[in-house]
């Protein structure tokens, strides 16, 4: 009877109507999934590229962030990097060489590897972000030596727990039976084959196929002259004993078209379309640069864009006459002038100068075809 009283006497329970959990990342996509338990998590995995936010605040409405779950969430080994000093874009006598530059978060400046010269198998660690590059960056650890640490640019696709090869020295000794004293190149682009009975040429072709199944790996550096014609590379280098210098950026890649048959140079297409000589000794990386999707983010509000370390762009035809070539007048009027810089450099398609065949003599002789330009451009992957 006591017990029936108390349960009479005790509140009810309180119910808000129209009450909803609210959660802060929505799906990239508007599709509706059966699954209740997937419905309520904050992304979905039909559209697992990109993540959108819930307008909370006016900065995130239009934020759209990459999604990247395989990224190290902790700091980079402080061994390989050097802190980055910033000037604002001054040069050593205080006067502005590079505008639109200025404060940001502080950050140090991640030591790569561009050359490779170190042989042997490399275990990739992990995959890491770097906020001085837009492609991310790869800690590899060599197997044999312990000690020795590396940061390279991370391919697309390369993962932990994957495994990469330099044979910018060389081919080790005994890498693959069958291809003691074969040359590679040669055999590679074809022109081994003469003089050879049929079980010599059968036994080459099977020892190039197991050749580049090992070596033609995303992540390998490799001379040109080993690399089949057709294959997409980065990190090219302009001579043989250099650094990687072209097909850096996030998402960049060039590739090999041919090789010239007295050994001397390749022809390689690089991402604007223009076909260039490369020396076959120069060394490159297979594989396109990661995180390719970079062009596709948006930061959402301004102040991100500060925090990267970039100060405000103001329009030639807001400032004074002074100021820039486009100033001054009254209202919206940039004096019907052809478009120019603030120094007076014609822009938006004005040519500046002649590179490659059509300019100077000898001002770029290793340019075999120019980047396509004006009608050319909308036609560049067509471009053979």
């Amino acid at each position: 009877m006591f017990a029936l009283r108390a349960a009479l006497q005790r509140p009810a329970p309180r119910v808000l109507l129209g009450a909803t959990t609210r959660t802060y990342a929505a799906p990239a996509s508007s599709s509706k999934s059966k699954d209740r338990k997937q419905k309520d998590t904050a992304l979905t995995a039909d559209d697992s590229l990109f993540k959108t936010f819930h307008p909370f605040t006016p900065g995130v409405r239009h934020l759209r962030n990459i999604l990247t779950p395989h990224l190290y969430a902790g700091r980079p080994v402080r061994a390989l990097t050097v802190a980055k000093r910033k000037h604002g874009g001054r040069n050593s006598t205080g006067r502005i060489t590079v505008r639109h530059r200025g404060g940001g978060h502080r950050q140090r400046i991640r030591l790569l590897d561009f050359r490779r010269e170190k042989g042997g198998i490399w275990d990739v660690v992990r995959i890491e972000y770097d906020p001085t590059r837009t492609s991310h960056v790869a800690l590899v650890k060599h197997r044999q030596d312990a000690g020795e640490w590396a940061y390279i640019l991370a391919t697309d696709g390369m993962r932990a727990g994957d495994e990469v090869r330099s044979f910018r020295s060389g081919i080790p000794a005994g890498f693959i039976q069958g291809l003691e004293g074969v040359d590679l190149a040669s055999a590679l682009n074809g022109l081994g084959s003469q003089n050879q009975d049929e079980e010599e040429a059968s036994r080459v072709s099977l020892a190039l196929g197991v050749f580049r199944s090992l070596t033609i790996k995303s992540g390998n550096v490799l001379p040109l002259r080993l690399i089949p014609p057709g294959t997409i590379v980065h990190n090219v280098g302009l001579t043989v004993d250099g650094p990687g210098i072209l097909a850096r950026a996030a998402g960049a890649s060039a590739q090999v078209m041919a090789h010239e048959e007295d050994g001397t140079f390749s022809l390689v297409r690089l991402q604007s379309g223009e076909v260039r000589k490369i020396r076959q000794g120069c060394c490159a990386t297979i594989g396109r640069v990661s995180n390719h999707l970079h062009e596709h983010r948006v930061l959402g509000k301004a102040g991100r864009r500060r925090w990267m370390g970039w100060r405000p762009e103001v329009r030639g035809v807001a400032m004074n006459a002074k100021d820039h070539p486009h100033g001054g007048g009254r209202g919206k009027s940039k004096s019907n002038k052809h478009p120019v810089s603030i120094w007076g450099w014609g822009t938006q398609g004005t040519r500046t100068r002649k590179p490659g065949p059509k300019g100077p003599k000898n001002s770029n002789k290793y340019v075999v075809r120019e980047r396509p330009r004006g009608k050319d451009k909308n036609n560049k992957g067509m471009v053979v």
